[in-house]
């Protein structure tokens, strides 16, 4: 009968030196590994913590102002006015608006005269919004886009002046 001899894989003692002297590292250092990352976490940087960052990313993308313009702006000319806030309508002729330049169209509102088309403007007439829709317009501000808009069609409305301006006039 032959005997079955197992061999071992240590054939010296130098190899029986390395592995029990890995066998006792490796697992410390896997031990070192793992407390490390336990302890060790990520944290935020301190400075996004800051008072200024966090207020600087939890600000409001947009904000909405109601009500009349911010003082210490000078009055629009009324081609201005027009093209902000007219010419949505009055240039395409949406809803049945007169559009700019249209002469037949304004004849009838330019014959009203210039008092009434303001006024008729201020307080909205048929599909026409009050002030074409933008409450912050100024009444000097609606007045000149009234007479911009009438004078495209042929009329001669003169352009109200600012009231500082007629102030100085009366001097």
């Amino acid at each position: 009968m032959s005997e079955h001899v197992e061999e071992s894989f240590i054939k010296t003692p130098k190899q029986l030196a390395i592995v029990v002297v890995l066998s006792f590292v490796v697992p410390i250092v896997l031990i070192v590994l793992m407390v490390k990352l336990v302890i060790d976490r990520p944290t935020a940087d301190p400075v996004a913590m800051t008072a200024e960052a966090v207020a600087a990313r939890l600000q409001p993308v947009g904000k909405v102002e109601l009500g009349a313009p911010s003082a210490g702006g000078a009055a629009r000319s009324g081609e201005e006015v027009t093209k902000a806030a007219c010419l949505a309508c009055h240039g395409t002729g949406a809803a049945g608006a007169p559009k700019l330049g249209d002469k037949a169209a304004w004849a009838p509102r330019i014959a009203m005269g210039f008092q009434k088309l303001v006024a008729s403007a201020a307080k909205g007439k048929n599909a026409m919004p009050a002030k074409g829709g933008d409450a912050s317009l100024s009444d000097i501000e609606l007045a000149r886009a009234v007479a911009y808009l009438g004078n495209q069609a042929g009329a001669s409305f003169k352009e109200p002046a600012a009231p500082a301006a007629k102030a100085a006039a009366a001097k």
